[in-house]
């Protein structure tokens, strides 16, 4: 019956499947011709040429990062904040800059390229909310002891974020940027609940005190715990101890002038170092002191005799210049430990996001746009900030509005 209704529909649909089946065909055909549709960023930023950018003497201009390869991802900044590395990089105040350099590192962005070895290992997508800390790269071999480990800080192979070089020779750019090209190791994503400009300045400022007092048993074996500068670090320092559990938060600085603020950020002891016998005074009271400050001239002896037997002093403030001499038997009477801390790792920066979102900790952040970086190093410098500048890349932000938008 081949003129049957039943014959007809049966041809009709075979007909429908081998037109779909040759479409298809050739959809697939022409797909495979098409250009991937993979951003191709300019990389433009501040630049420093010499140690007068620290004066506010950056200029605008392009760069080359290093080659993009499977295990990077290239980042649209929004966010970046300003560390005083940042100053001490631009005039070579740690040793000699490898001029150009494009300074920060507490960057903030939208991942707009992810090689497929990081999209394995870090489970980052294009467009996720992502954040870069002071160090962007490390051997990550199974031999190395640290990055084994998960102490990526101490690897003897360790790439800064800027004014660093990669394995391959090419050279690190930080965040006073447009974009940032960085391996994904040393990508972290960023959870809900924290705004772009109060995750920025965590990314080393954040952590830098953060690790130290979590790694030294803030809140569980040291519940006194001092903080020594009320400054950008010493800030976090006072925020974070009482997140995590500290009973007793003393902020120390050399006048008072900042107490009501330290108050606010938890604090519930101050000592003013202008004052008649403070030392004296407050002897032995603290399990654990974490200093901020980076001045060579900083009565060390002194921070040292506040704290009780088996205390801790923890020095993550790095002046330019050597540290105060200090007397063995400020160590040796009381059983002292004397360390230091050098920022944290990716997970130090994960769980510390963590706790912020969880315990609400909320920085005191002042926004400053990406135009007006210059200004801002100088204010930077002068101390005028209460407590962190954040650059904001306006520019990008619309672009990225627009792109969500569509």
């Amino acid at each position: 019956m081949p003129n049957s209704p039943l014959h007809y529909s049966h041809n009709k649909q075979s007909l429908t499947i081998l037109i779909s089946s040759i479409i298809l065909k050739s959809n697939l055909k022409i797909s495979s011709n098409l250009p991937k549709m993979v951003p191709q960023p300019e990389f433009n930023g501040w630049l420093g040429h010499d140690a007068s950018a620290a004066e506010g003497n950056m200029t605008w201009g392009p760069y080359t990062p290093k080659p993009f390869t499977e295990s990077d991802i290239d980042i649209q900044i929004t966010h970046c904040g300003i560390c005083g590395s940042d100053i001490h990089t631009l005039r070579s105040g740690w040793g000699e800059t490898p001029y150009p350099c494009v300074v920060g590192h507490e960057i903030i962005g939208t991942a707009i390229r992810v090689g497929s070895q990081a999209a394995k290992e870090r489970g980052i997508k294009i467009g996720d909310r992502v954040g870069v800390g002071a160090q962007s790269g490390s051997c990550l071999r199974d031999d190395c002891e640290y990055c084994a480990a998960g102490e990526e800080t101490h690897c003897p192979n360790m790439v800064m974020t800027y004014g660093s070089r990669f394995a391959d020779g090419s050279k690190s750019y930080g965040g006073y940027a447009d974009f940032s090209r960085t391996p994904g190791h040393f990508v972290v994503k960023i959870p809900e609940g924290l705004e772009s400009e109060d995750a920025a300045p965590m990314m080393c400022g954040g952590v830098t005190v953060y690790a130290p007092l979590k790694r030294n048993g803030c809140g569980t074996t040291a519940k006194r715990v001092g903080i020594v500068g009320v400054g950008g670090l010493g800030h976090f320092g006072l925020l974070f101890a009482k997140a995590l559990g500290a009973e007793k938060v003393v902020a120390i600085s050399r006048t008072s002038a900042k107490k009501a603020d330290a108050e606010k950020m938890g604090a519930t002891g101050f000592i003013a170092t202008e004052d008649e016998n403070w030392a004296k005074k407050n002897a032995g009271t603290l399990d654990l002191i974490i200093s901020t400050v980076s001045s060579p001239n900083m009565p060390l002896s002194e921070y040292l005799s506040l704290l009780a037997p088996k205390g801790q002093f923890i020095q993550v403030g790095a002046p330019e210049d050597v540290l105060p001499p200090i007397s063995a038997f400020s160590l040796i009477v009381k059983g002292i430990k004397l360390g230091g801390s050098l920022i944290g790792t990716p997970k130090d920066i994960e769980d510390m996001m963590q706790l912020a979102v969880e315990k609400k900790v909320k920085p005191w952040i002042q926004t400053v746009p990406m135009t007006e970086a210059n200004k801002a190093v100088v204010e930077f410098e002068e101390g005028k900030p209460r407590y962190r500048f954040c650059l904001v890349n306006e520019k990008n932000i619309e672009k990225l509005a627009n792109r969500a938008a569509i």
